[in-house]
């Protein structure tokens, strides 16, 4: 994998230094998210770290959880630092190191590294980690959840009403219990928009394999005449959507990020999941002294789940009727 990052320059030698600490875990940088930077010991600022399983910039998941991290840790005035591309086996070491130098919060953005955010917590009883989908909830871990309910109705009424083969697709990443939700949801969104929707999904097990992911799609557009795709899996969508960009009358539902725009000629809208609401609500609870015991949820009444940019290729007429649909599952009446 690529490990270059350069969006973040380090801010400081210290901060540099700081860095090599996790070196053999993956590239590693800090950056300070609200001034030109400090010394170690002028500061008193409060500071976040993220540990990613792949690039920082993958354009999905890894993106959208690191830009979140950024924003919350600019908005609140801390520091903030990211290590991507770290290996399973140096995920606890990374972590470790993390709070060893100080770091008030750990942001693990998934429900894989639950097991390894209740090891480290063990040993780590002063620590307070923050979980990304994930209803684990102790002294010093709290979860975020994203109402994955909401995320699969969200993109399935939209596969729904654009569908002209009547068959959808879904690619997933790992059969984790979000994804599953997720797809699941989809399902009956598109059914419940049109009861003849046939919806075909399959699974890396990977994560960041966009070759696997070309694969799929391009098996899934072929063989099934599937006309609009939505997917849980990161890097796997990325390759997707190469694939789909090559084939005529064909859509894409992004997420978790705004990806499409107005002139995009794949991407229709997007599913938006606004992790920062969720961990701005964390790191607050670390500054008032509450951090612990509970899980943070974010959904379409506190803007934790959106709906993106429409993209021209979604007809007015099309996004009245979705809109309409929004606003029905927002108050729990479309199922």
């Amino acid at each position: 994998m690529n490990n270059a990052m350069t969006r973040r320059n380090f801010v400081s030698m210290s901060a540099a230094m700081m860095a090599l600490g996790l070196v053999g875990c993956g590239s590693s940088a800090t950056s300070d998210s609200s001034s030109d930077g400090a010394s170690s010991g002028e500061s008193a600022k409060k500071k976040v770290a993220i540990i990613l399983d792949g690039p920082a910039n993958d354009g999905g998941w890894n993106a959208s959880c690191y830009q979140a991290m950024l924003d919350a840790a600019e908005e609140l005035g801390w520091e903030s630092a990211y290590s991507e591309s770290v290996e399973q086996a140096n995920w606890a070491t990374t972590m470790e190191n993390y709070l060893d130098q100080g770091f008030d919060l750990l942001f693990m953005p998934g429900n894989e590294f639950t097991d390894v955010s209740k090891q480290v917590g063990a040993d780590y009883p002063d620590a307070h980690i923050c979980l990304l989908n994930s209803e684990v909830a102790a002294s010093n871990i709290v979860g975020l959840v994203p109402d994955t309910k909401q995320i699969g109705l969200l993109a399935g009424a939209l596969a729904g009403i654009l569908s002209k083969t009547g068959h959808i697709g879904f690619i997933g990443g790992v059969e984790l219990d979000t994804t599953k939700n997720k797809l699941d949801y989809y399902t009956k969104a598109a059914q419940k928009v049109n009861p003849d929707i046939q919806v075909f999904s399959a699974y890396a097990n990977s994560f960041m394999d966009a070759g696997k992911g070309k694969e799929i799609a391009a098996s899934m557009l072929t063989t099934n005449s599937v006309d609009v795709m939505f997917g849980d899996a990161s890097g796997i969508d990325t390759g997707a959507r190469e694939t789909m960009s090559a084939y005529e009358d064909v859509f894409d539902i992004g997420q978790p990020g705004d990806l499409g725009g107005a002139d995009d000629p794949l991407i229709a809208n997007s599913v938006v999941t606004d992790n920062k609401t969720m961990l701005k609500q964390a790191m607050k609870d670390v500054e008032d002294g509450v951090f612990g015991d509970k899980v943070i949820y974010g959904n379409l009444d506190n803007g934790g789940v959106s709906v993106g940019t429409f993209s021209k290729i979604v007809t007015a007429d099309q996004q009245k009727q979705y809109l309409e649909y929004v606003d029905q599952i927002k108050d729990g009446s479309f199922l």
